[in-house]
């Protein structure tokens, strides 16, 4: 038995699975990675409020959150194997994790501060701090979830699909199936050029007797 076919074991799924939550954690991440440099083009920003500023929180809170989550997003894109769409999703929902949780972890950690959002309004810092760490961490999280229960579960099309894309096994010489339709020899008919005998009864029949 060949156990080569493509779609024989239980860890090859369509690329087409995890696509969708692939390219949307791939927004999420460089949306998580850039706000805090382009943010203050349009005064959607943090402390000092300028453009392509680098700082150590930025790094550990947002630039590095989001470098995963982009890199989850990218394997559950490219990904046909369940393994690695496995590990893609949880890059997502642990990186999505740390954007809810790591501005209050930064100062035990001595990561550094953010600061608050640079806003005239209470609604519109509580939009800046929802759309750079508290909401978009829960939509990464909600997704990498999401991406886990549908890239470990086998369905029917999953099946079909190993069938549709299965490697026909190869013939075994071994086997007695190999030679199974050959034909025989008495079908073949008499060899070319062969002289085939004459039936000695017709020739020496004898003659009836009155």
């Amino acid at each position: 038995m060949n156990n080569s076919r493509r779609g024989s074991g239980s860890l090859h799924m369509p690329r087409s699975r995890g696509a969708v939550s692939g390219l949307l954690l791939l927004i999420l991440g460089a949306w998580g990675a850039l706000i805090p440099f382009i943010g203050p083009y349009f005064h959607f920003a943090y402390p000092p409020g300028q453009a392509w500023v680098w700082s150590p929180a930025r790094a550990w809170l947002e630039v590095l959150p989001g470098v995963v989550t982009a890199l989850g997003g990218l394997l559950l894109l490219i990904s046909g194997h369940r393994a690695t769409a496995m590990f893609g999703g949880w890059l997502a929902a642990i990186a999505g994790a740390w954007f809810v949780v790591g501005r209050t972890l930064a100062p035990a950690l001595r990561l550094g501060d953010i600061g608050h959002p640079i806003a005239a309004t209470d609604a519109k810092r509580a939009v800046v701090d929802i759309a750079s760490f508290y909401g978009l961490g829960v939509l990464i999280v909600f997704l990498g979830g999401a991406v886990l229960a549908r890239v470990t579960t086998r369905t029917v099309g999953d099946v079909a699909w190993e069938q549709r894309t299965a490697i026909p096994p190869a013939a075994d010489p071994g086997t007695s199936d190999t030679f199974a339709d050959a034909p025989r020899t008495e079908d073949l008919g008499p060899a070319p050029g062969r002289h085939q005998p004459e039936n000695k009864r017709g020739l020496f029949r004898r003659a009836p007797t009155h």
